[in-house]
């Protein structure tokens, strides 16, 4: 593991594996290397690409810094481009896919984004309820009635909600908990008006079993993009397997027709 500090101090922990352009991964709500679909991704791209993978603030050898914002986690992506030679590509999962969209509208050095189901509703207002909950619960110390709260919110279904207090990754669920509530305000900030001034060229991607919800999300941000398209592929509800994801990304990052990172 290597480390980057952040532009208000907070230190960065991320890992590369591989070789070629640098592609950093966003991992969603709940996610940092030690638990989500980001290492098996890595390990499949890492032939094509310097794969880099990092806990976002606040999760696993990450620290974290109050109050928060938005902007702090920009600057963290930033940092970890910057520390692996940047400009480089950026792939986002759910909520860190909207991130990566975030990071792009403010001027990283990003070249081109991929999002995976991104939670990201352009249709209706700001919804700033669900953090304000959240908040709420974990200020009560009720950690574990936070993370389910979120997951229930969001319409993970019950199959998979129903045994998570024993599972045995539980406790790390618990301990960042109150990173939902990050999740949450970055998925209720950006704005059509904001969206369509993002010129970086974007995949945006659903799954084809994934729910209704989230595949006209997916649909509507692709189309909503200056310079977005979008992909349905073979998966499961929100998510796609890193074997049918990474060849889509390979193509779609490396295509000669569009600018390239240097390597």
């Amino acid at each position: 593991m290597a480390t980057v500090r952040s532009k208000d101090g907070t230190t960065i922990g991320y890992d590369q594996v591989g070789q070629g352009p640098a592609l950093v991964l966003v991992d969603a709500a709940g996610g940092f290397r030690g638990f989500g679909p980001m290492g098996a991704l890595a390990a499949e791209l890492a032939s094509s690409f310097t794969v880099v993978t990092y806990d976002r603030r606040g999760r696993g050898e990450s620290t974290d810094t109050l109050p928060y914002a938005i902007e702090r986690e920009v600057e963290d992506l930033g940092a970890v481009i910057a520390a692996v030679g940047g400009p480089a590509f950026v792939e986002g999962f759910s909520s860190g896919a909207v991130l990566a969209l975030y990071a792009a509208g403010q001027g990283l050095p990003i070249t081109k984004v991929a999002m995976l189901e991104p939670p990201l509703d352009l249709d209706g207002p700001p919804d700033t309820t669900l953090a304000a909950e959240l908040t709420e619960l974990v200020s009560a110390g009720r950690r574990g009635d936070a993370v389910l709260h979120f997951h229930t919110s969001i319409g993970v279904p019950e199959e998979i909600t129903a045994g998570m207090r024993h599972a045995p990754f539980w406790p790390e669920l618990e301990k960042l908990a109150h990173t939902l509530v990050y999740d949450t305000t970055i998925t209720s900030t950006l704005t059509t008006a904001q969206v369509r001034g993002i010129t970086v060229p974007t995949l945006v991607v659903n799954s084809e079993e994934t729910d209704d919800r989230l595949r006209g999300w997916a649909t509507h941000v692709a189309a909503t993009l200056p310079n977005g398209e979008h992909r349905q592929l073979k998966g499961e509800w929100h998510g796609v397997s890193p074997e049918v994801l990474a060849p889509v990304l390979t193509e779609f990052f490396l295509s000669k027709s569009r600018r390239s990172p240097r390597s």
